[in-house]
């Protein structure tokens, strides 16, 4: 068996079909069903499943949901959910404990490992388990290097690299089994407790955006993004940004792109006086096509896109807009 760690934002996102499981664990989901025939999600929340949510689950390969309900559950804890996850793993002692490489599933999986006292493989792009000892292909350095590695423990704990396994369906019976945890305060001492959208937010986030308009120090000010802003808005798709541009307020962290932002896989990315470092690269590398606009033919990102454009972006937007609206 297999545990898989479920992020979620169960209640918090914008009504509409959306289930509020985070995409990445569905990756993380794939990977296991390539381990194991039995694959167990795992949800921490304060109360029950929603159906849709159940239902996503057991068509990407769920043979089982354990859902984890707790007061204190009602939005992320990490230690709390760790906790829940070495509960499960004393009680079924299962061959690996799978989430997803995001920020919030490496912090888990983090504490996981030190309750437990077990090492733990990020970023892992390929994983073989055997007994006593896994193998596991890492991406180290931004994915600029490939580490393999072999794991001695007698039960593997991963999380897997963003985009690195496909998400394919593959309907599974996905019985619920839901229970009361018994969860220590302490383990509560960390935990987000509300949440203040930024004024005007609205749209589909990074990590789900199909199409990706992004800036960097090359857009010159907060005002220079909104050409950026109309585009993404004509074309269905997001704003995103480089650490430079969050460093300098034009930008919420929440839209950097990067090896410390959000690693995205949209169908087209644009960018837009970005130069392209090894940190962004890192982060939109896994884009079907990348279209750069830049005035220096020769920056890093001009050597990776499939399209490139020598020019001002503050005079090729405009016109790209105004195209689109004809």
């Amino acid at each position: 068996m297999i545990l898989v760690h479920i992020d979620h934002d169960l209640g918090t996102r914008a009504p509409g079909g959306v289930t509020g499981v985070d995409p990445l664990s569905l990756q993380a989901l794939a990977a296991a069903r390539t381990l194991d025939d039995a694959v167990t999600a795992v949800v921490a929340a304060d109360g029950d499943l929603p159906p849709a949510a159940a239902a996503e689950l057991r068509a990407h390969g769920a043979s089982g949901i354990r859902v984890a309900m707790h007061p204190g559950l009602a939005d992320y804890a990490p230690q709390a959910t760790a906790r829940i996850l070495a509960t499960l793993v004393e009680e079924v002692c299962p061959r690996a404990v799978l989430a997803a490489g995001s920020a919030r599933g490496n912090e888990v999986m983090a504490h996981l490992a030190a309750i437990l006292d077990l090492p733990l493989a990020t970023d892992c792009t390929q994983i073989t388990i055997g007994p006593g000892q896994s193998e596991v292909t890492r991406a180290r350095w931004g994915g600029n290097l490939l580490e393999e590695a072999r794991v001695h423990a007698s039960i593997l704990l991963a999380t897997t690299l963003p985009h690195a396994f496909p998400v394919t369906p593959a309907p599974a019976a996905g019985e619920v089994h839901t229970w009361t945890p018994q969860v220590p305060d302490a383990d509560l001492l960390v935990r987000v407790v509300e949440r203040v959208m930024p004024t005007g937010a609205v749209g589909v986030g990074l990590s789900e955006a199909k199409v990706i308009v992004s800036g960097g120090r090359g857009v010159g000010s907060a005002e220079g993004f909104a050409p950026l802003a109309e585009l993404a808005e004509l074309l269905g798709g997001t704003v995103g940004c480089s650490r430079v541009v969050t460093s300098a307020g034009w930008r919420p962290h929440s839209e950097q792109v990067g090896q410390t932002g959000t690693k995205v896989a949209p169908d087209l990315y644009i960018a837009c006086g970005i130069s392209g470092a090894t940190q962004h690269l890192a982060g939109c590398k896994s884009a079907k096509v990348v279209v750069a606009i830049n005035t220096d033919r020769d920056a890093p990102i001009m050597q990776v896109a499939d399209y490139v454009i020598v020019d001002d972006l503050h005079a090729v937007l405009p016109a790209v807009i105004e195209a689109l609206r004809q």
